[in-house]
């Protein structure tokens, strides 16, 4: 009888239904008329349901649902079976057929946001800035910090600094162009924001299908073009229409590490930008310090902070050259610094560039090795998630050292403040990667 029982349960069980999809029970109740359905190949699910957010169009077997999908709808993505695993914002041009936005078993915990994009941007935005909050950010001391960092806030194409007063929206993905009133609303809902100014970044928006000329301004802003805003105590000019946001928020920690460690040092800050390390050396006591970069604004900028410090100009000196060049040229002078910071431009910003970015690293760190005296520090940094994620960094470091005949000795490594969330299941992500290597 016993036995019997047992055969009973375990046939109840095979032939018991699945559980519901939580997901898939609000899509048919939704009043989005033929929500589609973006089903993955078979083995692909897994990745997703780890969390990397961006289904690329080779994991994409078929899509369920006529008519298509546009750009910008809101889709089910499915594993072979056709279960929904969750839901994101889809592309039909893209690489990345999908940004996933909630997972199923999320969903299941919490389906007030579910299938809703415009409540997902609310409470996401309300989260992240939680989170600065709890952080203490912004500060007496600190009114720049990132407040959305893309992938890190589970908004992946969404970057939101905030500088004082003022937010400045990167835009890089087609869903926030076509939620772009939605979340211009959400940010001037907090408190100490009174102006937003939208930044595009045109050339990953083309990737994206978005053409230039449908990006009109809705709603035309006073923003002023520049601004000022202290991070740790030190006072910095902004131009809005710099590069990327018009200040390198993530680097915040790092520039104050600098600080702790340029008592009495000779400093080098190349790809200086407007000065960021220069002025934290200065602050920390560095008995000269020259800072080089290829673009005038943004030295024009950086003597500027000299200034608005009240430092002495004698003691710190902005260069334009280009990095390459300037260091060969201090090569043959037998130049060489006791501190050199290395923190180039982003020169992988896909994998496909990988391998030519690559060169390029090892090159320039070679070389500000060799500028490097001995038992100096070097600090260098990369800011292309692909090389960050292939994990080449310290082989290229090594390899750099090989070149330049030198030996190295990694004393610290470091990523972006801690404000800034980051997702490392994202193939690409936009973060940093920053080492101190001691050169003997």
């Amino acid at each position: 009888m016993q036995h019997l029982q047992s055969r009973l349960l375990k046939s109840l069980a095979i032939s018991s239904p699945p559980a519901a999809s939580t997901i898939q029970e609000i899509a048919s109740t939704c009043p989005k008329v033929g929500l589609a359905k973006v089903v993955l190949k078979k083995g692909k699910a897994q990745l997703f349901k780890d969390g990397s957010p961006m289904v690329y169009s080779g994991a994409v077997d078929r899509i369920i649902g006529r008519p298509p999908p546009k750009t910008g709808d809101v889709v089910l993505v499915a594993d072979g079976t056709e279960k929904p695993i969750g839901w994101g914002l889809y592309n039909s041009v893209s690489m990345f057929s999908v940004r996933l936005m909630q997972l199923e078993e999320e969903a299941a915990r919490d389906s007030s946001c579910t299938l809703n994009m415009e409540k997902m941007i609310e409470t996401r935005i309300n989260t992240a800035r939680e989170l600065r909050k709890n952080l203490g950010l912004p500060s007496a001391s600190t009114n720049a910090y990132r407040l959305v960092n893309s992938e890190g806030d589970r908004l992946s194409g969404l970057i939101i600094d905030v500088f004082g007063d003022l937010a400045v929206v990167a835009s890089s993905a087609a869903w926030v162009e076509k939620y772009k009133a939605e979340i211009e609303d959400c940010v001037r809902e907090i408190d100490e924001i009174n102006h937003v100014k939208w930044r595009p970044s045109m050339d990953i928006l083309k990737e994206e299908g978005i053409d230039a000329s449908e990006l009109k301004d809705t709603n035309p802003s006073t923003c002023p073009e520049r601004t000022k805003v202290t991070e740790n105590d030190i006072f910095y000019a902004i131009s809005l229409e710099g590069q990327k946001t018009g200040f390198y928020a993530d680097q915040r920690e790092n520039r104050h590490f600098i600080s702790t460690i340029s008592e009495g040092q000779k400093v080098l800050d190349l790809c200086c930008y407007s000065g960021g390390f220069s002025l934290n050396a200065i602050r920390g006591g560095a008995i000269n310090v020259t800072g080089i970069d290829s673009s005038l604004p943004a030295l024009e900028l950086a003597k500027e902070n000299v200034i608005l410090n009240s430092m002495d100009p004698e003691r710190i000196s902005f260069l334009k050259a280009d990095a390459t060049a300037f260091m060969k040229d201090a090569l043959s002078r037998n130049e060489s610094w006791d501190i050199v910071i290395l923190d180039p431009p982003k020169l992988a910003p896909r994998k496909k560039v990988l391998q030519t970015a690559s060169g390029m690293y090892r090159t320039l760190n070679s070389l500000a090795m060799q500028l490097t005296r001995k038992g100096g520090l070097l600090m260098t940094c990369s800011c292309s998630g692909a090389m960050t994620q292939s994990g080449m960094f310290l082989q290229i470091l090594q390899g750099a050292a090989s070149m330049a005949k030198k030996k190295i000795t990694v004393l610290r490594q470091a990523g972006a403040a801690c404000d800034h969330p980051v997702d490392p299941s994202y193939p690409e992500g936009a973060y940093l990667s920053n080492i101190l290597l001691r050169v003997l």
